[in-house]
């Protein structure tokens, strides 16, 4: 077998270093915690400026592509239960050189998500901090590079050490921290409802769809239409993967990830649709889409302050769930890709008592800190989306090639109607990703681009299965 389709055995690793301590409520917890953040917090403000008030389709284009990769997740979780998400599965199904570029995509997103839900919760808690009467500036000008301007986003850098810092600490610590703050986040959101509906105005939505339905590009290069919404609120689905990360620290992983993984997008997806519509109802989306705090915004122009107040709070208290789940997920796939040899073996050391990789969480806080002080949150959200979705099309696509050549194996959860499943998510990540600006599209090409002359020079090389 030549060694850019050698397959890394699908049978769960004989030694693990890391620990079993979760179970399926901290799992179904870990999925609503990343799902539910900066992206209808904060960018369906984005989105509704992108396609109006037809970003109710949006999200329902977005959810649907979301739910048939998730059930392709949660085959291929329960079936491969060892951490590294879409890369694993891809390195089993379809060779290494494929494993290898969705693992450098999983870099990609992981890191590029949590630096725009810190972008995103910067905005939220700058809010706070100014309604208790103190003045931290959001954004801090350092200057300009090549008409690019440079600034820096010390809130944003704050919340990702602390994060990090709690995640260093233990995983069964930082899940139990992340099940509170997820139930505080979903309760706000819920009071954001019940002030919100009462003054719905069905005659917001129309015209439905001002921009048109597909993706038209503006002079500005940013998209505009009811399928360049989804492909922006995409972002606001796709965290369930996060969950498959945590396959090897699962105390029964056969049942708690297809629990954690469907369960998670479903709630999600109702919880979405429902916010979506009252946030159009109950106030002009022309009005909100360029606020940073869309719905603490809605809320505080229904006459409630102190609610806008409580909202704003809450989503600065817990839309670091997101950060936490992401950037534990970031930190498995590298602490995987390294005990495989195609990263530096050295990352995938585990503190001896605290059971965590604290060389990789620090190194993935220092990376996302970066990012999130030099991008804005559009743009941070556009190239999360691109690698997201080259992963998704990647597993899809390893679930055919082992039904095929492999049918005989034990799937605890089994993908129903596989053969549509699949195939659609495939497509709708196609479309989805046809949708995103060009510029997000040639930073990901270049992405990819770098990752290749890595993998030839090193992984090829190192990986564990060329010293076998």
């Amino acid at each position: 077998m030549a060694f850019w389709n050698r397959r890394k055995p699908i049978e769960a690793p004989q030694h693990q270093d890391l620990k079993r301590t979760l179970s399926w409520p901290h799992l179904l917890a870990l999925g609503v915690g990343a799902i539910v953040g900066a992206g209808i917090y904060a960018l369906i403000g984005q989105g509704a400026g992108m396609a109006g008030p037809g970003i109710i389709v949006s999200f329902a284009v977005a959810g649907i592509v979301c739910a048939c990769a998730a059930l392709c997740y949660a085959e291929l979780a329960t079936m491969m239960p060892a951490s590294g998400s879409a890369y694993t599965y891809s390195y089993s199904a379809l060779g290494e050189l494929v494993g290898w570029i969705v693992g450098w995509a999983l870099i990609l997103e992981y890191s590029v998500v949590v630096s725009a839900v810190a972008v995103g919760w910067s905005g939220y808690f700058s809010g706070v901090l100014t309604g208790w009467g103190i003045d931290v500036p959001q954004m801090i000008q350092l200057g300009e590079v090549a008409g690019h301007a440079l600034h820096i986003n010390p809130l944003a850098i704050f919340i990702i050490f602390v994060v990090a810092g709690l995640l260093i600490l233990g995983t069964r610590e930082s899940a139990w921290i992340n099940s509170i703050l997820v139930v505080a986040k979903i309760a706000a959101l819920i009071l954001f409802l019940a002030i919100a509906l009462p003054a719905f105005d069905i005659s917001r939505f129309t015209p439905f769809a001002p921009f048109g339905w597909g993706s038209t590009p503006t002079e500005t290069g940013t998209n505009i239409g009811i399928m360049a919404g989804a492909a922006v609120m995409f972002f606001a689905f796709y965290g369930f993967d996060a969950v498959s990360t945590a396959a090897e620290e699962a105390k029964n992983p056969g049942r708690d990830l297809a629990i954690g993984i469907v369960g998670s997008m479903v709630i999600c997806t109702l919880l979405y649709m429902a916010i979506g519509a009252a946030a159009i109802g109950a106030m002009d989306f022309r009005e909100f889409s360029v606020s940073g705090e869309p719905i603490a915004l809605i809320v505080r122009s229904l006459g409630q302050p102190e609610a806008a107040l409580i909202i704003g709070g809450v989503a600065s208290i817990a839309i670091p769930t997101v950060i936490l789940a992401f950037l534990y997920g970031q930190t498995r796939i590298f602490y995987v890709m390294a005990r495989d040899g195609l990263l530096p073996r050295s990352w995938s050391r585990v503190h001896p008592k605290l059971g965590t990789p604290i060389f990789v969480t620090i190194l993935t806080a220092v990376v996302c800190s970066i990012l999130a002080g030099l991008l804005t949150l559009g743009e941070i959200a556009s190239l999360a989306n691109a690698g997201t979705l080259a992963a998704f099309i990647a597993v899809a696509l390893s679930l055919m090639v082992l039904r095929r050549r492999e049918p005989g194996r034990e799937r605890p959860f089994r993908t129903p109607l596989a053969w549509i499943v699949a195939p659609l998510a495939i497509v709708g990540c196609l479309y989805l990703f046809a949708s995103l600006n060009e510029g997000t599209i040639v930073r990901f090409f270049i992405w990819m681009a770098i990752g290749i002359p890595v993998y030839l020079l090193w992984g090829g090389h190192k990986s564990a299965l060329a010293q076998k």
